[in-house]
């Protein structure tokens, strides 16, 4: 991959931000409630990037993140992740993860005893809270219990788990997030008078 970088692109729910280095994707970030944020939020975290044209490799999770984020499938399996300063803890945690399939949740607690450490469900929690690869690493299915879908993701911005659950059809029957109901009237037809 070419040097350090990042970008921002357009997604249905607003700009989300991606940064890479020789080793892979390093990030990823959903928007916050103004692209200037997203942008700030990048700049912090990887001050040394530049703004760049994605390489192809990250282009290609680029347009897996748009896919899904439209609700559509996206795959991340064959996807670099440049993990080199992460605990070897979560990268296990991340590991396992992004083996979770589409539309499905565990709970920290399930996480924790599929690798074998029954009693570590705080760790993977605090594993998940500090996911740099939000999306790739689709930390929204990792629950902390059983139906607890609330709250935000790792660099997720205004994106709440509720919400990616929504769209994967993990949350099917449990009804619109308010965040539905919001966008539905956003683009609802204008009722005629009268």
């Amino acid at each position: 991959m070419a040097g350090r970088g990042y970008s921002v692109f357009d997604t249905t729910v607003g700009r989300c931000g991606i940064a890479w280095g020789h080793a892979g994707i390093v990030g990823v970030h959903l928007p916050e409630a103004r692209e200037i944020e997203t942008r700030r939020r990048m700049l912090r975290q990887y001050p040394d990037a530049r703004e760049l044209r994605p390489p192809p490799e990250v282009e290609m999770a680029v347009e897996g993140i748009v896919a899904l984020l439209r609700g559509q499938g996206a795959e991340f399996a064959d996807i670099t992740l440049d993990m080199r300063g992460i605990p070897p803890f979560n990268r296990r945690v991340y590991d396992f993860t992004r083996a979770i399939p589409r539309g499905e949740t565990l709970t920290f607690a399930d996480v924790a005893k599929r690798l074998g450490a029954s009693g570590a469900s705080h760790a993977v929690g605090q594993a998940i809270v500090r996911n740099p690869f939000t999306i790739l690493v689709p930390c929204h299915r990792v629950l902390p219990s059983a139906g607890e879908a609330d709250g935000f993701c790792a660099n997720g911005g205004v994106v709440s788990k509720r919400r990616l659950l929504s769209l994967e059809g993990a949350l099917a029957g449990k009804g619109p997030t308010l965040f539905d109901v919001l966008l539905s009237a956003s683009v609802a037809p204008p009722r005629p008078a009268g």
